[in-house]
């Protein structure tokens, strides 16, 4: 019963530096393994299974889509359903990572040819992606359970952050080699599978290092015929669906954080045909991962303590400026590759940073939330930010493809003859790599600038009058 105790205490629990140092490491293990996707998932499409450019379309773009529309699932899984063993958020940490390898490996996978080949493929992205969702949507929500204040739930934000960022660093040195090692031992077409199963085992690790840190911050409720009373942490459908009709800076904030996750996931899947097309030097790319990556770490890093300066809303607008600006750069000096190689450590910097703050947001509209209709969704409103995060992978399946399809790309007719790699497809891959995403940026600034209305004064307030009812 130490964990219930612990959880009704006077006040939040205080976080201890072990739990704020521990509770990245499943986000650090988790985006390990889904860089494999990041980074290789459509080059994969194209030079290794070589998949025609429409199927490549499809599959990219169905995929994803199905994804976006059954994020939010899963967050109104957590929250109806009844506690497990070890709390509502906790229990999921354990139950799910570990079927997500066996599942992960199939979107990898090239088994025979024509319609096998796509659908099989197909299947490994959707279920593992919905099974995973759950346990992801879990652990962010955890940032509010643990977090009791604004600035409790910044520090544990940028605590998460960083250890995902440091996930990139860490790519950059097993990623594309741990794939090399294995080609010659599972053959070339099999070596991204391979990689994707290894570090999905590793993320099953990091999620239990996750359940272990946050131990004795959340309620263990009684279910079934021992309840005494209700659970305080379920919500039916109907309050769920309040939580987010009746919170417009929760609206506002679904849109407005799809350009910061933009600039996470499209620079990065255009890579590969960057330094294979435009550098024409694909050496260079580990070394690209590896500072792209360091700068997020250290936007990640600082972006804790920028936050409490300044907020968390405003840290996000600037850092959207700055990217805007350092992408827009990027397209005028597409050319010169070390110099773009620089201001994209810039704009991931930036990522880093808007990455750090948006579960920070997020858990922010759940307090409102609470406030407002008494309702704890925080498990559903947490889990809404895989929402914007899977528009932002249906947005790199649409302009990636369309970018290469607009310019006539084709791995195969490359290969044959290079003269065909133009002005024309090299400016078509840096405006998938960097001008649409600034454009996109300027859409997210505004949002935040207009639409985005709690503040640190509001919050503070909130969360007293939630505190004086209990």
């Amino acid at each position: 019963m130490a964990e219930n105790e612990n959880a009704q205490g006077t006040g939040p629990k205080p976080i201890t530096a072990k739990t704020r140092f521990l509770y990245g490491m499943g986000d650090w293990a988790f985006s390990t393994m889904s860089n494999v996707e990041t980074f290789f998932f459509n080059f994969f499409l194209t030079n290794v299974a070589e998949f025609s450019g429409p199927i490549v379309t499809t599959i990219a773009t169905f995929t994803s889509t199905f994804d976006a529309l059954t994020s939010w699932i899963q967050g109104g899984i957590i929250n109806a359903v009844k506690p497990g063993r070890f709390g509502r958020y906790r229990t999921w940490l354990v139950t799910i990572p570990w079927i997500v390898p066996f599942l992960y490996t199939f979107q990898f996978l090239k088994i025979g040819d024509g319609p096998l080949a796509y659908v099989l493929v197909t299947l490994g992205f959707i279920i593992s992606h919905f099974v995973w969702n759950i346990p992801w949507s879990a652990n962010a929500a955890l940032i509010s359970v643990v977090g009791g204040t604004p600035e409790g739930r910044a520090a544990m934000s940028s605590s998460r952050a960083t250890w995902n960022q440091m996930a990139g660093i860490t790519f950059s040195y097993i990623g594309l080699p741990l794939a090399t090692f294995l080609g010659p031992i599972i053959g070339q077409q099999n070596r991204f599978a391979g990689a994707s199963f290894l570090l999905g085992l590793l993320m099953v690790l990091g999620y239990f290092v996750n359940f272990l840190a946050t131990a004795g911050y959340e309620e263990i409720e009684t279910t079934g015929a021992a309840a005494t009373k209700p659970s305080k942490t379920k919500a039916s459908v109907g309050e769920m669906a309040k939580s987010l009709v009746q919170n417009p800076s929760l609206c506002v904030l679904i849109f407005a954080t799809i350009p910061g996750l933009g600039i996470r996931f499209i620079p990065p899947a255009v890579a590969a045909y960057y330094f294979t097309y435009v550098a024409k030097d694909m050496s260079i790319m580990p070394r690209y991962i590896l500072f792209t990556s360091l700068g997020a770490f250290f936007g990640a890093f600082i972006s804790g303590f920028i936050a409490q300066k300044i907020s968390s809303r405003t840290t996000m607008i600037y850092a959207y400026i700055l990217a805007a600006i350092a992408c827009f750069l990027i397209y005028l000096n597409y050319a010169n590759v070390w110099l773009v190689i620089s201001l994209m450590i810039i704009v991931q910097m930036c990522q880093g940073i808007c990455y750090s703050v948006y579960p920070a947001l997020f858990a922010d509209c759940a307090v409102y939330t609470k406030w407002k209709l008494n309702v704890d969704s925080r498990g559903f409103v947490m889990g809404l930010i895989t929402v914007p995060l899977k528009v932002a992978i249906i947005g790199r399946s649409v302009i990636i493809n369309a970018s290469l399809m607009a310019v006539g790309f084709s791995a195969a007719a490359l290969r044959e003859n290079p003269a065909l790699n133009t002005v024309e497809m090299q400016r078509g891959i840096t405006g998938a790599f960097a001008l649409i995403p600034g454009i996109i940026l300027i859409v997210g600034i505004l949002l935040m600038v207009f639409g985005y209305r709690l503040t640190r004064e509001k919050l503070n307030q909130y969360q007293a009058e939630i505190d004086s009812r209990q």
